[in-house]
């Protein structure tokens, strides 16, 4: 018997059990999938995963849900086991041949894939981002990107790049979307960001000088706020909601775990 992820693009299949939903947990897979794997778990949970080629329809006991509004269904240990099997699906879906050569590749380990010819493992890709909650007394920077789905406000983030560490790259990121410059950068905390795989890497800072000006095409809103006017905030289920959270907690305690 094995729990079952089985994802349509970025959709789940999840099954109800009572008035909840959950995975699928059987022998065989509910709908057909293609190419099924094993996914290993720390908590020695048998589960395997699959890409389904279209959107079947399901019976009533089923449901279709997108891998982020999964959180409010599932538990958080089965959302981040969720977003693990969707980043392996992901990359098994575009990373079919070798890259030096052409050929066909299969699962070698149950996180790696291996050519015949070339005698080269390959392992998923993993694309690491900053995120950075910037103090200005007691105000932090809030910012509105372009590729928000909705109103609410976030922290500035942005992708490494080649030859960077994380404390440059912060710097980098902060300077050429809001024309800011920052100092104090301490490491916060990390989380698997599998949409589709990434890995956020979170900081604090503090401003040190400049006027905000925004990148226009990555920002359309940017502002310092306090804790009395907050506007709208990301959801529970990101990095950027615990770092906000814990500033507006006053920075004291244990730093909440993803």
């Amino acid at each position: 018997m094995y729990y079952w992820f089985l994802f349509c693009k970025d959709k789940l299949l999840l099954e109800r059990q009572g008035d909840k939903y959950a995975l699928p947990f059987r022998e065989e897979p509910p709908v057909p999938v293609d190419r099924p794997f094993e996914v290993a778990f720390q908590e020695g949970v048998p589960a395997r995963a699959a890409s389904v080629p279209d959107e079947v329809k399901v019976e009533d006991d089923f449901l279709w849900v997108g891998l982020r509004a999964s959180w409010d269904y599932l538990p958080r240990e089965w959302y981040k086991r969720a977003g693990k099997a969707f980043q392996l699906v992901h990359w098994d879906r575009n990373f079919h041949f070798c890259p030096a050569c052409g050929r066909p590749l299969a699962f070698h380990t149950l996180i790696s894939k291996y050519c015949d010819v070339c005698k080269q493992e390959y392992y998923p890709v993993i694309h690491p981002a900053i995120i950075v909650l910037i103090r200005k007394g007691d105000e932090l920077l809030l910012v509105h990107a372009r590729n928000f789905k909705g109103s609410f406000h976030g922290l500035v983030a942005g992708f490494l790049e080649v030859g960077e560490t994380l404390e440059q790259c912060v710097r980098r990121e902060v300077l050429e979307e809001t024309g800011l410059t920052i100092k104090n950068i301490t490491y916060f905390g990390s989380q698997p960001w599998p949409y589709p795989s990434g890995l956020m890497v979170g900081f604090f800072a503090d401003y040190e000088g400049g006027t905000i000006k925004l990148q226009d095409d990555e920002l359309s809103a940017g502002s310092f706020f306090s804790k009395e006017n907050l506007p709208e905030l990301p959801q529970k289920l990101s990095i950027a909601r615990r770092m906000i959270d814990w500033w507006l907690a006053g920075e004291k305690g244990e730093k909440p775990e993803f």
